[in-house]
């Protein structure tokens, strides 16, 4: 089968497709809504590999899986269905194709990505194949995949590799790295006084929280990549009361284990500035690294596949951004990520598709399913190694 030529043929199914999801708003959040979204790509997914997913909800939050064909080896399609964007957002950012670029919140990040998958399973089936293929489609990854971590954890552990079909970096580069996040709360507890007739007998949580906020930040190593950024900042009742408690997140990203445990180490190490000050620090590391060891050689494959389908050489590049990938890489399954729709504003009032690259993209993720199963080497020598820290829920009163 010519890859490329039968998705080219196949590209108003793909938009068609593409616009009945996006037309399904389904915030995070908003448990409902993923329901209905789920009710979506359950029908097309049906439709398209004529299988019925399992509906697993965790949370309320609703999760499809396909687990098609038979055989050792196995490949896993990861993505989700959930966005960032509140029920409403089609009334001012309509689904619409202009031009060759397609619009509509959620397109880029990633329901695009979510119809590829699906498109390129069905052509491996059609072409006369019983593809060992897990498909996973989460509906929290926006908030951190906190319901579906483990889903997804098991599911890669039984898989030779990964696919994740988020979203390409800029340029249609696939994402071989990709920074570990750990997430923070740090919380002041100090004393309440009146703030004009006795200051000094209260203790200060605002200035105690700018001094943790100075000591948080000069944890960050930029020789590493290492980023350590205080976010949400609270503190106070009333501007004539010393505030007797506030607090502040804090967001790291890291390109390393090491970093990732040299950080958490160090926050639940804070000390209080303030005589009389106390401090509570609850979080922890969130998600392993992306390491480029977990991607060299399935993108060596990429590349090698994409100019035998005269899709010409791939780029890679190293992102902050995290995603589900860093889980898969985490339990020591060989993971390539940024392999769905090319374009750009994620999150963003501009975010696109570039429709050309549709056809391409959905080809080069079918032909790599099928070399992945039909070749007997493995991928990589897996680690079988898993971060030990990442989902500790510490806490220090």
């Amino acid at each position: 089968m010519d890859l490329v030529a039968h998705f080219e043929a196949a590209l108003p199914a793909l938009l068609a497709d593409i616009e009945s999801l996006v037309t399904c708003e389904s915030p995070s959040a908003d448990r409902p809504a993923v329901a209905r979204s789920a009710d979506v790509v359950a029908r097309l997914g049906a439709s398209l590999v004529g299988a019925e997913p399992e509906r697993i909800v965790l949370d309320g939050h609703t999760h499809l899986r396909w687990r098609l064909g038979e055989g050792a080896r196995r490949v896993l399609l990861l993505g989700h269905h959930d966005t960032v964007w509140p029920i409403g957002s089609l009334a001012t950012h309509p689904f619409g194709v202009i031009g060759g670029v397609l619009r509509g919140p959620g397109c880029f990040d990633m329901k695009a990505g979510v119809v590829m998958a699906l498109h390129a399973t069905a052509a491996l089936i059609r072409a006369g194949g019983d593809p060992a293929v897990t498909i996973l489609m989460t509906g929290d990854e926006e908030l951190g995949s906190p319901s579906s971590r483990s889903l997804i954890e098991a599911e890669a552990a039984q898989c030779v590799a990964a696919l994740v079909l988020e979203a390409s970096a800029d340029g249609g580069a696939l994402k071989t790295e990709r920074k570990g996040v750990s997430l923070y709360q740090v919380r002041a507890i100090g004393r309440a006084a009146h703030a004009g007739l006795e200051p000094e007998r209260g203790v200060n949580a605002t200035t105690e929280l700018a001094h943790q906020i100075l000591a948080v930040s000069a944890l960050a190593d930029p020789r590493c990549g290492t980023t350590v950024t205080p976010t949400l900042l609270s503190a106070g009742t009333s501007t004539n009361t010393v505030p007797a408690s506030g607090e502040f997140a804090v967001d790291v990203r890291v390109a390393s284990d090491s970093e990732q445990g040299r950080v958490d180490e160090a926050m639940y190490a804070l000390e209080p500035w303030l005589s009389g000050a106390r401090l509570a620090v609850t979080g922890g590391p969130n998600r392993p690294p992306l390491a480029a060891s977990s991607s060299a050689a399935l993108f060596a494959r990429a590349d090698e596949l994409a100019a035998g389908l005269g899709l010409g050489p791939l780029s890679s590049v190293a992102v902050g951004g995290a995603s589900d990938g860093n889980f898969t890489a985490g339990v020591g399954t060989p993971t390539l990520d940024g392999l769905g729709a090319v374009g750009g504003g994620a999150h963003a009032d501009d975010e696109h598709v570039v429709v050309a690259e549709l056809p391409r993209r959905t080809a080069l993720v079918a032909a790599l399913v099928a070399d992945l199963l039909a070749t007997g080497d493995a991928v990589v020598e897996p680690s079988g190694s898993t971060n030990r820290l990442t989902g500790s829920g510490r806490h220090r009163p």
